[in-house]
């Protein structure tokens, strides 16, 4: 059972619903739980029916967000359970004792997160941007491989003019030629690409490839939660697999659920840096995400450093552990 709402209506909802919203009466059985699940446009649980996944036996109510900062903002609200990002949302919320632990990694492509130039343009490589006027996304992956491009050429924001627009906006702005170059992650970047843009620059050895998964402090104490938790993600891991052996059936549906042709998803797919899998929570995923930290503390995109181990949760280790 499946109902889908918005971003909007979770959050406005929020504090209407602090009693009902997180959970109500406790279940006593996991068919008494009402799992919030937090998802993109085209995300891999949109999948689980083709892949062969039974309906589970609770209930999923799922909101479509934008962005992974959107999906922590909800579940300190309170309005969701749990939810999948980069490594870089939570570090924002770091410093206010969060009400969220990151229970799982998924490893993923990072060569659909690219630094775009016009196809005519001059810049050949990260020099060449010194006094460009460059594109990005505030707070996310773009943001942590602009300041890792910068650093490779021995450059800093005050050599380049930085301009932070979202996806769509970038898209337009750069389609219309008000920008050099564009540091973009997914479909955006794809479908500038199949109207000539070049690539300058990758993801690949500027980001680690983890994708975290986000639960609410509140779910993870009701062990009926915390199983249903644990049973969504082994859904995800399976249907990870299926998208691997079925690339063709896995760009139909996303074409279909998204708009976007499925020639574009094709091309992510042979692009893959890597195939998407779901891991437990380890030490390197933490120090990964630690190294992201300061850097942008050293920027100052953050006020001060901030220690990332305590947003980080083992709890559900030894469930994802039996998944493969």
């Amino acid at each position: 059972m499946s109902a889908l709402v918005s971003r909007r209506a979770v959050i406005g909802g929020a504090l209407a619903l602090s009693a009902c919203g997180r959970g109500g009466a406790k279940p006593v059985a996991l068919k008494d739980v009402t799992l919030r699940v937090a998802t993109y446009k085209g995300q891999i649980d949109s999948f689980f029916a083709q892949a062969g996944e039974a309906a589970p036996p609770y209930t999923v109510s799922k909101a479509l967000f934008a962005g992974g900062n959107q999906i922590v903002e909800a579940i300190n609200a309170g309005a969701i359970d749990f939810g999948g990002m980069s490594e870089i949302p939570p570090i924002f919320a770091a410093a206010a004792d969060p009400l969220f632990r990151l229970v799982a990694v998924q490893q993923y492509d990072v060569n659909n997160q690219v630094v775009l130039v016009p196809a005519g343009s001059t810049i050949r490589d990260a020099a060449g941007l010194r006094g460009k006027r460059i594109g990005y996304v505030r707070a996310t992956t773009s943001h942590y491989i602009l300041l890792r491009l910068l650093d490779e050429a021995g450059l800093t924001f005050a050599d380049v003019v930085p301009i932070a627009l979202s996806p769509s906006d970038g898209l337009t702005a750069f389609q219309q030629g008000r920008l050099d170059a564009w540091v973009i992650y997914g479909v955006q970047g794809s479908l500038a690409r199949s109207t000539g843009a070049r690539v300058l620059a990758t993801g690949k050895g500027r980001l680690s490839g983890n994708y975290v998964v986000a639960a609410s402090t509140a779910a993870l104490a009701d062990p009926l939660r915390r199983e249903a938790i644990g049973d969504y993600l082994g859904k995800i891991a399976r249907t990870f697999a299926w998208s691997v052996a079925n690339p063709a059936a896995w760009a139909t549906v996303l074409a279909k659920d998204t708009g976007v042709p499925e020639a574009i998803w094709l091309q992510q797919f042979r692009e893959r840096s890597s195939d998407p899998r779901i891991v437990p929570v380890t030490d390197a995923a933490i120090a990964s995400q630690q190294q992201v930290a300061d850097r942008f503390a050293t920027a100052k995109v953050i006020p001060a450093k901030v220690d990332v181990r305590p947003l980080w949760s083992t709890v559900l280790n030894a469930w994802i552990g039996q998944i493969y």
